[in-house]
């Protein structure tokens, strides 16, 4: 009954804003009725285009109320003490599908109603860093890393490593890949935060469970046109390429170092064989980072800056805990815990990326 109860107050804010769009239209029509409109050209255009704009949601919420009406007689009939047997079990079914239909349509409204974010469409760069923890924090952000590749393949979608550091046997002290393709910056913008693992380390020998934070920040690709970079503005160092514990990975100068003189942004890239391709791609990184740079500064107490993504990397901070002892994932901004940390592992996010879009659309739709 609680949990009813909270679902229902979770979701009044939509349906009132929703209510109000079905109004506004209906208000619409009647004016364009309204025989002393008819003189007026330009008004009629304006509120023909205004009534389009929200046709389909009004029409959307006339259907919602349509079934609401036969959830709550399915509902009675099902708790009518009246109502016996096989009558009984088939309301009880009828209201279950109903109530399952009437979600469906919440979700659709929310979609239309929560103001589209225009980074949404955009390729996207996730930066991992091992946090506290030393080697056992390097070995988790490997983890999250390749979690991230297969939620990626899942949707279809593009990665490229553009930056690493690996300390070996698959772990991170930093590395930063790029996501393209359609909607990958939607996919991963709810990701930028603080991840705790708790777990057994294999050196452990006292079995005794060690807390570890990797933190995950996420930023748009940004294009040429929306940042100008002055070449005065940037110390270019190339160095040779080494893999893990120093081995030579070539003999020739290709890795880039690229510092932005006037922000102190520094990016690096050695994975291409190519200095021409390892600069380009240090470019590209160092454009979104200068972006979001700019975003911290001048949007500091919103969490779309980096500093606010990834805090201090200390284990009090947390936006998710991945627990290996109890098979267990929670993500602590919705409260929602799901049992199946090894599936998680192996990029079976759906679950935890719809929950926190739908909690941060209905955020969205409270505040405007």
């Amino acid at each position: 009954m609680a949990e009813a109860q909270t679902a229902e107050t979770q979701v009044a804010p939509l349906i009132a804003k929703w209510e109000g769009v079905a109004q506004r239209y209906d208000e619409l029509t009647r004016q364009l009725t309204d025989p002393s409109v008819h003189s007026q050209p330009a008004l009629i255009h304006k509120l023909n285009k205004e009534r389009r704009e929200i046709e389909s949601l009004a029409h959307l919420y006339g259907d919602y109320q349509a079934l609401v009406k036969q959830l709550d007689e399915a509902t009675h009939l099902a708790q009518d003490p009246a109502t016996e047997g096989e009558m009984q079990r088939m309301a009880a079914e009828e209201a279950e599908s109903l109530q399952a239909r009437c979600r469906e349509l919440e979700a659709q409204a929310l979609e239309q109603l929560v103001p589209k974010d225009p980074r949404d469409e955009k390729n996207t760069f996730v930066e991992i860093r091992a946090g506290t923890g030393g080697d056992e924090a390097a070995l988790f952000a490997g983890d999250l890393f390749r979690m991230y590749v297969k939620y990626a393949e899942r949707k279809k979608l593009r990665v490229e490593v553009m930056e690493s550091s690996e300390t070996g046997i698959g772990g991170y002290k930093d590395v930063v890949m790029l996501v393209e393709g359609k909607g990958a910056y939607s996919h991963f913008k709810h990701e930028s935060g603080v991840h705790r693992v708790q777990r057994v380390p294999a050196t452990e020998a006292s079995g005794r469970i060690h807390t570890s934070t990797v933190t995950v920040a996420v930023m748009p690709e940004v294009d040429e046109v929306e940042v100008q970079i002055d070449p005065k503005d940037l110390r270019i160092d190339t160095f040779c390429s080494s893999g893990a514990g120093g081995q030579s990975v070539n003999t020739t100068y290709s890795a880039v170092r690229i510092t932005h003189i006037p922000t102190g942004v520094v990016v690096s890239c050695q994975d291409e064989r190519s200095q021409l391709k390892n600069r380009t791609k240090a470019m590209r990184t160092l454009r979104a980072r200068i972006v979001e740079a700019e975003r911290e500064k001048q949007e500091a107490e919103i969490a779309q800056s980096r500093k606010a993504q990834v805090g201090t990397g200390e284990r009090s901070e947390k936006i998710r805990t991945y627990n290996f002892p109890q098979n267990r994932v929670t993500d602590h901004r919705i409260g929602l815990t799901l049992h199946k940390l090894e599936q998680v592992l192996a990029g079976e996010l759906d679950e935890i990326v719809e929950g926190l879009r739908a909690e941060y659309a209905r955020a969205a739709t409270e505040a405007s």
